[in-house]
C-alpha cells in the first residue's frame, strides 16, 4: 500500500495537470496565403480580393455580406450591418439603408448611423479629414455609382448614386467599416492600420509585414452564430506554392490556399484534406484594344481563343478547373446563346489570322503582363508557359513581362495606357463574377476606364455601353438577367476576353480543420472552422 499510493496519487496529479490544460487551451488556425504581404489593415484591404478575404471579413463588416454558408447553393447578399434596404420608389438614385442596432466596435464604440456616414466619407468626401486617396483605390472602383451618404437618423442612413443603379447592395459589400473613435485617436489610416479597429468575428493582435497578422476571436460578436470556433487565426504570405506545400507538410501551417497540382496527390497519401468546389471566378487575359495593338483586331483575339486546348490546361493543373467559354458557366442564366463558340479549333484560327494578314513568316506578336503567384492567379507560371507554347503553334508569338502580384493588380487599374503597361497588349488578372458589376460592368462600360475602374484594355463600344446601363437599371431579377445574357454573347463574340479556365479554389489542409465549408464564392468564412 505504502508503494501503489503515491503511484495512484501521482497517476491522478498527471491525470488533472493534463485535463487542466486542454480545458485551458487556445487553439489557432494558421493559413499560408499566395500574397507576398499581409494585406493592408486600413479598413480597405490591398492585394486583391485576397486582401478582402483574409482582412476585410475578418476584421471587419460591412452594410451587406454574402451568404457563405453553403457549398452547394450559389451566394447571395443578405443583411450585414444594415438589416434591410430598398431604393425609393419615387427617386432610383437613392438607397435608403435600415442600421442593425447594437452592435460593438472592438474598442467598444457604437456602430450607427454616424460610424456608417464617416467610412462612406473616407473614400468619397475629398474635404473630409480622413479621407485618404491610397482607400478610394480599393474602394471606389468596385461601388463607382455611389457619390455620398446622409444620415436620416441614428440608425438610418440614405445612399445617393449618380444614376439608377441595381448594384448597390451588392457593391456595398467591398465598403468595409472602421471605428471612427480608433481613427480619431490614431489621426491618420497609417497609424489606425498598426492597430486596426472594426466591428468584425476576429480582433486585431499583431502585425509583422511580410511575415504574419495574428487575431483574436470576437466573443461579443454581434452575430453569435459567426463567434469564431477558433481562438486565433495566423496569417502567413508565402507567395511561392512550393513554400507553401513544405511549410504544410512541416507543420509550420494547417492550411494553405492554391497548392500545386502536382502535390495534391502526395499530400493526399499523407493524410492531408483537399477541397475544392467550382465557383464564380475565371481566370483569363484581358485584351487591349488600342490603335496599333494587334489584339485590337476582333479575327485576331477570336483566333486566339481558338488557338488554346484548355482540357490540356485542366490537365496541367490536375483537373482543378474547368474549362471556360466566357465570364460565366454555360448553364448560367447569364450565359445566354453566344454566335461565337469558344473552343479549341486551331485550323479555323489560322484562317482567321490569314485574313488578319499574319501567317508563318508573319506571326502575331503579343506581349502579357503576368505574375509568378497572387490572390486568385491559381499556377500563373506553368499556365502561362503553356498557353504561350499552344498560341506558338498558330503563329502568336507571346512575350512575357513578370511582375509581383501588388504591381500587377496596380497597373490593371491604370489601364493599358498607362506607361506601367510598358507597351503590353494583355494582362492576366483574374477575376470573380458573382455578381453583375464584378463580371462585366467594370470591364465593359466605357465610363469604367482607368482610373474609374479596370476596364484595363480601353473598350470604347456603344453598344457595351448600352447593354450594361440596361443590366444596371434593370431592378427586376429577371429583367436584369435578361439583360446580363444579351451583355455575355456580345462579350463572348467580341473576345475583349481570352477565357481560359474557370478556378475550383482548391485548398489544402491538416486533418485537424474542421467545420470549413467552402462556399461557392470568391469570398470564404472563417468562423466555423475548428481545431481538433
Amino acid at each position: 500500500m505504502t508503494t501503489r499510493l503515491p503511484r495512484l496519487i501521482g497517476a491522478t496529479l498527471v491525470a488533472a495537470a493534463l485535463a487542466v490544460p486542454a480545458a485551458q487551451a487556445q487553439t489557432t488556425l494558421r493559413i499560408g496565403m499566395t500574397a507576398a504581404d499581409i494585406p493592408a489593415t486600413t479598413s480597405q484591404p490591398d492585394s486583391g480580393f485576397e486582401g478582402n478575404r483574409f482582412v476585410g471579413l475578418t476584421l471587419f463588416d460591412a452594410l451587406t455580406m454574402w451568404d457563405l454558408s453553403s457549398a452547394e447553393k450559389p451566394s447571395v447578399i443578405i443583411p450585414g450591418l444594415a438589416t434591410e434596404w430598398a431604393v425609393d420608389p419615387k427617386d432610383n438614385t437613392k438607397w435608403i439603408f435600415k442600421l442593425r442596432r447594437g452592435v460593438k466596435f472592438h474598442d467598444g464604440t457604437d456602430f450607427n448611423a454616424d460610424a456608417a456616414v464617416f467610412n462612406f466619407e473616407k473614400v468619397l468626401k475629398k474635404d473630409a479629414p480622413h479621407y485618404d486617396p491610397r482607400l478610394v483605390a480599393q474602394t471606389t472602383p468596385r461601388m463607382p455609382t455611389i457619390t455620398g451618404a446622409r444620415k436620416i437618423d441614428d440608425y438610418t442612413i440614405e445612399v445617393q448614386t449618380s444614376e439608377p443603379d441595381a448594384f448597390v447592395p451588392i457593391n456595398l459589400t467591398n465598403l468595409f467599416m472602421a471605428s471612427p473613435a480608433a481613427w480619431a485617436k490614431a489621426k491618420n489610416w497609417t497609424e489606425f492600420a498598426k492597430n486596426p479597429v472594426g466591428s468584425g468575428p476576429w480582433k486585431f493582435v499583431r502585425l509583422v509585414p511580410r511575415e504574419r497578422m495574428e487575431l483574436a476571436k470576437n466573443t461579443d460578436y454581434w452575430n453569435k452564430q459567426r463567434v469564431p470556433k477558433t481562438d486565433r487565426l495566423v496569417l502567413i504570405p508565402m507567395p511561392e506554392a512550393n513554400t507553401r506545400v513544405a511549410a504544410l507538410l512541416s507543420g509550420q501551417v494547417d492550411w494553405i490556399e492554391a497548392p500545386p497540382s502536382d502535390a495534391i496527390p502526395q499530400l493526399r497519401t499523407k493524410g492531408f484534406q483537399i477541397t475544392s468546389n467550382p465557383y464564380p471566378h475565371t481566370w483569363p487575359w484581358q485584351l487591349s484594344t488600342l490603335p496599333g495593338a494587334p489584339t485590337a483586331d476582333k479575327r485576331v483575339r477570336q483566333a486566339m481563343q481558338l488557338c488554346v486546348d484548355r482540357d490540356g490546361l485542366r490537365r496541367l493543373l490536375g483537373f482543378m478547373a474547368l474549362p471556360a467559354k466566357g465570364v460565366v458557366f454555360e448553364d448560367h442564366p447569364w450565359f445566354g446563346k453566344p454566335k461565337f463558340e469558344v473552343k479549341y479549333d486551331p485550323a479555323t484560327a489560322k484562317k482567321l489570322l490569314a485574313e488578319a494578314g499574319y501567317g508563318p513568316g508573319k506571326p502575331v506578336n503579343v506581349k502579357v503582363q503576368i505574375s509568378a503567384s497572387g490572390s486568385g492567379q491559381m499556377q500563373p507560371l506553368a499556365m502561362n508557359e503553356y498557353i504561350q507554347q499552344q498560341l506558338k503553334e498558330c503563329n502568336v508569338n507571346v512575350e512575357f513581362d513578370v511582375i509581383v502580384w501588388e504591381t500587377l493588380f496596380n497597373n490593371w487599374r491604370l489601364g493599358a495606357k498607362d506607361p506601367a503597361a510598358r507597351g503590353a497588349h494583355s494582362t492576366n488578372v483574374s477575376f470573380a463574377w458573382q455578381d453583375p458589376f464584378f463580371g462585366f460592368a467594370r470591364f465593359y462600360d466605357s465610363r469604367m476606364v482607368a482610373p474609374r475602374s479596370v476596364n484595363w484594355g480601353w473598350i470604347q463600344n456603344p453598344e457595351f455601353d448600352k447593354l450594361v446601363k440596361d443590366a444596371r437599371s434593370s431592378f427586376d431579377a429577371k429583367a436584369r438577367d435578361a439583360a446580363l445574357a444579351r451583355l455575355h454573347e456580345r462579350a463572348v463574340e467580341e473576345s475583349y476576353f481570352l477565357f481560359w479556365v474557370h478556378d475550383v479554389g482548391p485548398r489544402a489542409m491538416s486533418p485537424k480543420v474542421k467545420g470549413f465549408v467552402q462556399a461557392k464564392n470568391w469570398f470564404q468564412d472563417l468562423s466555423p472552422v475548428s481545431m481538433q
